[in-house]
């Protein structure tokens, strides 16, 4: 499995609001075997303590209860907890993902068809657990806290969704599809995000929720900064007059809806459908998989996403959900698996990227893990490469 497979999903026309596209996703048929229910947290910042000494603190309102029972009451309620300030939610992360996602328990001890994860945290921790370890072999240039510690603590910067401007009002007005079970969520037409969920109930029940999640620094100058996007229109035209009947017509407005779809797919999706990623399993549930997904790292200006999703036993996506990396969290995921692959030796590293040793120092610098470096034994490195 390398891509994201939506097979079972149907694109509708989009909906607008100021800038934000909201583009539904319903399914003629849900899931059958899996349902999604929302948790309460009497608080919205978390630290999740993973047992070795290390955490995950972030902003999490809620979580998510993957439950393959068969009962799917969807009768769990959610507050909302408090908020925390208009600043960017600085998201640090430590640790295995194995306490993100823990199966829930009878009084009786006994293990429940029921997972309890945290959305949208297992992709954040995955991205920021990248190479977290540090150098796995102790080159002179790299401090004793790199080999010692790795690049803890890691930290990121997100914004919670009632933060991005006209994304409230956004989800407030959209008009809910039936059969609907997700969405593509675009701010300035660039893609923020895809939600997806098992059935109709759980989508309409965890709708609000998109306002509570996290987004990417990008999305947020996007909603800020770009113009309104225009509508989703429909012309049909009948010059050689083939519109006779009030079948004719129905047939050329879903001819319209297919176009729409094949457009939406093929050019404002593509970068997250064509995407080839590396996959790793969190859980295994009954012929379900939760998984969670990091993109190749790749420079050039294509948009990256990280995510979080459940397939079933034929590989379709029962539930998804995605987060828009920045080309600044691009560039420190790219300059990270070059060095790994290198075994975290920069000479070699450099003349991989066909840079030089300097400039790759400073890159370094510039992703924020110059703390990283034994500055004494760089700049020894530095005057004898002039010197050279």
């Amino acid at each position: 499995m390398t891509g994201i497979d939506l097979t079972g999903l149907e694109v509708r026309p989009a909906q607008v609001w100021g800038g934000v596209r909201l583009v539904p996703l319903v399914r003629a048929a849900p899931v059958a075997g899996l349902r999604l229910h929302r948790e309460v947290y009497a608080c919205s910042g978390h630290g999740v303590d993973v047992g070795d000494g290390t955490a995950y603190t972030s902003y999490i309102p809620h979580g998510f209860v993957a439950d393959w029972s068969g009962e799917g009451s969807g009768a769990e309620s959610a507050a909302y907890g408090s908020r925390l300030g208009g600043e960017p939610r600085t998201v640090p992360v430590r640790g295995p993902h194995h306490r993100l996602a823990k199966r829930q328990r009878a009084k009786s001890g006994r293990a429940e068809p029921r997972l309890r994860f945290l959305p949208l945290h297992l992709a954040l921790e995955g991205y920021l657990a990248l190479h977290f370890g540090g150098p796995s072999t102790v080159w002179e240039e790299w401090s004793r806290e790199a080999v010692r510690q790795g690049l803890s603590p890691r930290a990121e910067a997100a914004y919670a969704g009632w933060s991005v401007p006209g994304l409230g009002e956004a989800l407030r007005v959209f008009e809910i599809h039936p059969g609907q079970c997700g969405l593509m969520l675009y701010v300035a037409d660039a893609l923020a995000a895809a939600f997806v969920v098992p059935h109709p109930d759980d989508y309409r029940l965890l709708h609000p929720t998109l306002v509570e999640d996290l987004y990417g620094e990008l999305v947020h100058q996007y909603a800020h900064y770009g113009a309104p996007v225009p509508e989703f229109t429909a012309r049909i035209r009948d010059a050689a007059g083939g519109v006779r009947t009030l079948a004719d017509l129905r047939a050329a407005a879903v001819a319209q809806e297919r176009d729409w779809a094949a457009g939406h797919d093929g050019l404002m999706a593509r970068d997250l459908l064509e995407t080839s990623y590396a996959f790793e399993r969190v859980y295994r549930m009954d012929g379900f998989e939760l998984l969670r997904f990091l993109p190749p790292f790749r420079r050039g200006g294509t948009e990256q996403h990280i995510g979080e999703l459940i397939t079933d036993h034929k590989g379709r996506t029962a539930y998804l959900k995605t987060f828009r990396l920045s080309e600044n969290q691009i560039r420190r995921g790219h300059l990270l698996q070059r060095l790994a692959d290198h075994d975290w030796h920069l000479g070699r590293t450099a003349e991989a990227l066909g840079t030089s040793y300097r400039e790759l120092v400073l890159r370094i610098q510039r992703a924020g893990f110059g703390s990283l470096l034994n500055a004494h034994e760089v700049a020894r490195r530095l005057r004898e490469t002039k010197e050279g």
